[in-house]
């Protein structure tokens, strides 16, 4: 099971926690409309983010916790109906091709 969060029009500072716990993948000007927050487990989250790439023109990070290795968090930033369209994708499991049951 994976946490989702969306934040619409994310604040300057929200976006520099993001930046810092993401190894500044973000430039300081890129301001997007939204962003999803996905946590959950290691597999989970490589899914996820293989899904949310599939399926609009989002970019993609890792956001990290207290530990650098493990990557626990995603953040899915852009336009805010594409944001949302991967986040309710993610949360439906996919299109079918992410399932090894």
């Amino acid at each position: 099971m994976v946490d989702i969060k969306v934040i619409k029009a994310p604040a300057p500072g929200t976006m520099q926690i993001i930046r810092q716990r993401s190894g500044a993948r973000w430039s300081e000007d890129f301001r997007p409309a939204a962003v999803g927050l996905v946590q959950g487990k290691l597999i989970e989250m490589v899914v996820a983010s293989d899904i949310a790439e599939k399926t609009a023109g989002v970019t993609v990070t890792d956001v990290r916790g207290s530990c650098p290795q493990n990557m626990v968090m995603l953040a899915i930033a852009g336009e805010t109906a594409e944001v949302m369209e991967c986040l309710q994708k993610i949360r439906d499991g996919g299109d079918g091709t992410h399932d090894c049951r």
